[in-house]
C-alpha cells in the first residue's frame, strides 16, 4: 500500500452514554458526588473493551496491571436522575509508567455536568512494581490521545 493510501488517524475522544439511575442519586432526585465515580469506571471499561481488551485481558495479553494513583473531578452542574450523558473518554498524557484519562461528561444539550480524570500506573501484576508501558498497548491507545484542550 502507498502512503498514500493510508487513512490517517485523527485523535478523537471514545464516546458513551448512560443514565442516571436511582442508586445515583440524592432523595430530591440530584446526583451524589460520588456516584461519578461509576461513571469514570464504566466509561474506561467500555473504552478497553471498544479496543479489544476486556479488563482480563490487560494481564493476560498485556502482563499489566493498572492501578488508580489519582481520581479528580471538578462537579460543573448537577445532572438528574433518568437523565442521559455522555462520557467522553480520552488520554491527554502517557508517561513511561503512568497514563492520564480523562473522563468529561456532558448531558444530551452539551451542557457540562463533570469533567475529570485519573491516572493510572503501569504495574507488574505478579509483583505491583511499577513497569513501562507495554508498546503494543501504546499502539492501541493512540488514537484517543488527546490534550485536555483539545
Amino acid at each position: 500500500m502507498a502512503a498514500s493510501d493510508k487513512t490517517a488517524v485523527t485523535p478523537a475522544p471514545f464516546i458513551v452514554h448512560e443514565y442516571v439511575r436511582w442508586g445515583d442519586v440524592d432523595p430530591a432526585g440530584i446526583i451524589r458526588y460520588d456516584a461519578y465515580l461509576r461513571f469514570f469506571e464504566y466509561g474506561e471499561g467500555e473504552f478497553f473493551r471498544a479496543l479489544g481488551i476486556p479488563y482480563g485481558e490487560l494481564i493476560s495479553r498485556f502482563k499489566v496491571g493498572i492501578p488508580r494513583r489519582v481520581m479528580h473531578a471538578d462537579f460543573v452542574s448537577p445532572a438528574l436522575l433518568d437523565e442521559r450523558l455522555e462520557i467522553r473518554v480520552y488520554i491527554s498524557h502517557v508517561g513511561t509508567t503512568s497514563m492520564k484519562m480523562h473522563f468529561d461528561i456532558y448531558n444530551m444539550d452539551g451542557v457540562a455536568r463533570e469533567i475529570g480524570y485519573m491516572v493510572f500506573v503501569c504495574v507488574d501484576p505478579g509483583t505491583s512494581k511499577k513497569r513501562p508501558w507495554p508498546p503494543d498497548l501504546i499502539t492501541l491507545l493512540q488514537p484517543f490521545c488527546l490534550t485536555a484542550s483539545a
